[in-house]
């Protein structure tokens, strides 16, 4: 592959997600895809965004886990847990996107998490996703890494959900690109962060009106559209 193409933190943006491969001129017989998870929640096309990335799965990309999909997963495997903290980051613009009424906790739940086969379809795939992924020079991850547990030793759920121990603390040899924390909360801009510790923050907001970017390596170019 000529390039690796990094992007994070989609939020049901589905038109957001197009316009970007289309701007990095994507193409998977030559370039790498990796996507870091957090496909669904609080945009307007959760459902859409899945189906494009199972295709672009089908095309060669790497899939990751974000905590998004996982409280989804976990939610639609009836963890009252999860539904809980599901239900207040972001359920309902996904759960409509499917065609399901969904209001607070208390207010249909049942109902709304009612699987349907485009429903079944999408946690099967989300349920077969990994948490990171290694190369030779780079850590792939949605949150990111415990400075001191080793990678393959991560409980998954510190890999998804991780922040400032992450952010301050590693102080490995491999570069981190992660999503998760907005890089504005990271350095004040929604452009791609690039931590003096070896850490590359690529999550611009785009569902919060910031940006959705494209990280190319190993040229560390950038690529992003509002």
């Amino acid at each position: 592959m000529e390039r690796m193409l990094v992007i994070s933190d989609i939020h049901g943006e589905l038109k957001k997600l197009e316009a970007l491969l289309e701007k990095a001129e994507y193409d998977p017989r030559k370039d790498q895809l990796i996507l870091l998870g957090d496909y669904v929640d609080r945009g307007p096309a959760s459902q859409g965004v899945l189906d494009k990335i199972m295709e672009l799965h089908a095309q060669g990309a790497i899939v990751l886990m974000g905590n998004h999909d996982h409280m989804m997963l976990k939610s639609f495997e009836q963890d009252k847990v999860f539904i809980e903290r599901w239900f207040r980051n972001g359920s309902q613009q996904t759960l409509g996107s499917y065609g399901h009424a969904a209001g607070g906790l208390g207010s249909g739940v049942p109902e709304a998490l009612k699987l349907t086969p485009q429903l079944e379809r999408h946690i099967a795939f989300l349920s077969g996703l990994a948490c990171y992924h290694e190369t030779e020079d780079y850590i792939f991850v949605h949150g990111g890494v415990h400075p001191t547990t080793p990678l393959h030793e991560t409980d998954p759920y510190t890999l998804m959900w991780i922040r400032d121990e992450f952010h301050t603390g590693y102080k490995g040899d491999k570069t981190v690109v992660f999503g998760h924390t907005p890089t504005e909360i990271l350095h004040g801009t929604h452009d791609v962060y690039f931590g003096e510790n070896n850490i590359i923050g690529i999550d611009g907001g785009a569902v919060f009106g910031g940006q959705l970017n494209c990280l190319e390596l190993p040229s560390k170019k950038v690529y992003s559209v509002r």
